[in-house]
């Protein structure tokens, strides 16, 4: 079995189409989804590029290796464990990656070409997709902080626009396609592991002219927000980028949900590339293929912009997992990205450590029925900031000792997680019921191999 690997920086399930979106055009993540296993509960472990890619790549959670920043992860599980590529690297497969898969500072590393927090050791060989971000030629604007609009576009992690002159190929993505193709070609003799990353839709939302064609702004449906939503929200709650701290109009709004689809639509088109790729060399049939997203990305909702939250839209992840000879299934049960390593590596029939915290999704490949997890764990703000879902409840607790605060909806009633339950008496048990199942969950993460020196 070779391995595709490919995952979409900061999309969000609520921009793909067979997640829901009526609006945002995926038609060919919705087609691998219509060959594969579809995951509705996929969540990531930390809301953030690197914490989050660390995570599943070593196949530990944040909290038991206490990577919570942009790295690799390597510098915190010693040399001596194997990373999930690496797993392959040393059963003898080709590894390859292509762009962003450990940490890449976006858009810095992407205009420097650079090789960002990368794990030299996870890979056979390794490429970086060059490209000119928010300086790509083309119609741009500033959609954040620049409330008359009066200032001129820039780089960093902001809401840039950039209507890009020219083709796919001008920027990374484009690029991206291109040399994943190349190698599937050039390895399609020997067992390959080759991951691609795709940095869209991440800030700046650059694409071009001719994806913006499909999403007039002025079309554009608002979330539903209300006075006094922040009311019953902790302080630490509210997400580090907001409608209000970032000053912007519903103009700006509306052009950044625009632009962040049209961001989408070009991704997706790179992906679909690559699939066909597979197809054309005659591959389909002994590649697993996954698809994902390092985490969520809010897009208004509760006013909040960008990751870091752990709310819904931010922590819940895409995710489809397509195997041969497995028919096409949807799945409803809590997965967590920790899991793609122990399941890939058992499709492959690779034995792996058996201290990696992830749990295989072989079975529900087999039946989609069977439930893996009764809940999923997300952690986000270095550690201190915990997320536990369940079917019925969403419960987050800020500080270990929930001294700065605590969050808990009912995900039956309150989809959009807009009514805070946990200060009310009559759901004192339901809340000192999380706080033992967090406490416990936090004492099976910190026991590991970690402190085994080899």
């Amino acid at each position: 079995m070779n391995v595709l690997f490919i995952i979409a920086d900061d999309l969000t399930t609520t921009a793909v189409s067979s997640y829901g979106n009526k609006i945002s055009h995926t038609p060919n993540i919705d087609a691998l989804a219509d060959q594969g296993t579809r995951y509705t509960r996929a969540y990531c472990q930390y809301p953030v590029c690197g914490p989050s890619r660390a995570s599943f790549l070593s196949g530990y959670y944040p909290n038991a290796t206490q990577t919570y920043g942009y790295v690799s992860g390597r510098e915190n599980i010693g040399d001596n464990r194997s990373t999930w590529p690496q797993l392959f690297k040393k059963n003898g497969y080709y590894t390859a990656r292509v762009s962003k898969i450990y940490h890449m500072g976006v858009p810095i590393d992407i205009e420097k070409g650079s090789n960002g927090m990368d794990d030299e050791a996870s890979w056979t060989e390794r490429y970086n997709s060059q490209g000119p971000e928010w300086k790509a030629v083309g119609e741009g604007e500033l959609v954040q902080n620049n409330p008359d609009g009066s200032k001129p576009i820039r780089g960093g992690n902001v809401m840039t626009i950039v209507k890009s002159d020219g083709d796919d190929l001008v920027h990374s993505d484009g690029r991206t396609a291109v040399k994943a193709s190349e190698l599937i070609r050039k390895h399609k003799g020997e067992p390959f592991f080759l991951a691609v990353g795709f940095v869209r839709p991440h800030v700046p939302f650059v694409a071009p002219k001719k994806d913006f064609e499909r999403y007039v702004y002025e079309d554009i449906e608002l979330p539903y927000n209300f006075e006094g939503d922040w009311d019953d929200i902790p302080k630490r709650g509210i997400n580090y980028v907001t409608s209000k701290n970032a000053q912007m109009t519903q103009e700006q709004k509306q052009k950044a949900i625009a632009a962040y689809y049209a961001s989408v639509r070009y991704m997706d088109r790179q992906v679909g590339k690559v699939l066909k790729t597979l197809e054309e060399e005659g591959l389909e049939d002994n590649t697993i293929v996954v698809f994902t997203s390092d985490h969520g990305f809010h897009l208004g909702e509760h006013e909040f912009w960008m990751k870091v939250s752990v709310k819904e839209e931010s922590a819940k992840v895409p995710l489809i997992i397509k195997v041969p000879g497995k028919e096409p299934a949807v799945c409803g049960s809590f997965v967590e990205l920790l899991d793609l390593y122990p399941t890939v590596a058992e499709l492959a029939g690779l034995s792996y450590s058996e201290y990696i915290q992830g749990k295989s999704l072989v079975k529900t490949l087999e039946d989609p029925t069977n439930e893996v997890r009764d809940m999923a764990f997300s952690v986000t703000q270095n550690g201190q900031t915990f997320l536990l879902r369940t079917n019925k409840w969403a419960y987050i607790q800020y500080g270990e000792d929930a001294s700065l605060g605590i969050e808990l909806f009912d995900m039956e009633e309150d989809p959009g997680q807009y009514t805070n339950l946990a200060l009310l008496p009559e759901f004192g048990d339901t809340v000192k019921s999380f706080q033992q199942k967090l406490k416990q969950k936090l004492k099976e993460v910190r026991t590991n191999d970690l402190e085994i020196k080899y």
